[in-house]
């Protein structure tokens, strides 16, 4: 680093004073010594003055970093939840099913003795005395999207997509372009 680049560092910690010109835009001063007189006390002023400006940036700088990394976090978290409820979809997806699946229908899950998964239509007060060989797990609803929604959370869910509707367009369900419409 040579001597220009440590004046212009704003890193370095000494008081930066305007260079003297004593003709300035030309016309010279009356009394040239009295401009280039520096108070010890303004100096000290300037200096302290340039630290809580520096402290003040550096607090600022970190202030806003704190809330991009709270940001993150939470992003971090969402990305977790999807990747967690992704790979509970695939997992029932791949449980044996001798049936098409329609969406918006109610499957139950079942384990057999034998370990293996498998979904039925009926639950168990409609298997009755059959499904004492069979160990309940629980029921979802397949949705439009492919994914699996746990019947304890129907009733959210379902409120939840109300919601969002009356937030839609009344004629966001009829087609935008008519097929004969040129374009």
């Amino acid at each position: 680093m040579d001597a220009a680049d440590s004046e212009n560092d704003p890193s370095n910690k000494a008081v930066g004073l305007v260079e003297r010109n004593v003709i300035p835009q030309g016309i010279p001063l009356i009394d040239p010594d009295s401009v280039a007189k520096v108070d010890g006390h303004d100096l000290m002023t300037l200096i302290a003055e340039i630290e809580r400006a520096d402290k003040c940036i550096k607090d600022n700088a970190c202030n806003k970093l704190q809330v991009i990394a709270t940001q993150i976090r939470f992003l971090q978290k969402q990305a977790q939840d999807i990747l967690m409820e992704a790979q509970r979809h695939s997992k029932l997806h791949h449980v044996a099913c001798n049936f098409v699946k329609q969406r918006g229908h109610i499957y139950h899950l079942y384990q057999r003795e034998s370990g293996q998964l498998y979904f039925s239509m009926l639950s168990p007060e409609e298997w009755g005395n059959f499904s004492l060989s069979q160990n309940y797990k629980g029921a979802y609803r397949f949705e439009g999207d492919c994914s699996w929604t746990p019947i304890s959370e129907l009733e959210a869910k379902d409120e939840n997509l109300q919601l969002l509707r009356k937030f839609l367009p009344p004629n966001m369900t009829k087609p935008i372009l008519d097929i004969n419409t040129q374009i």
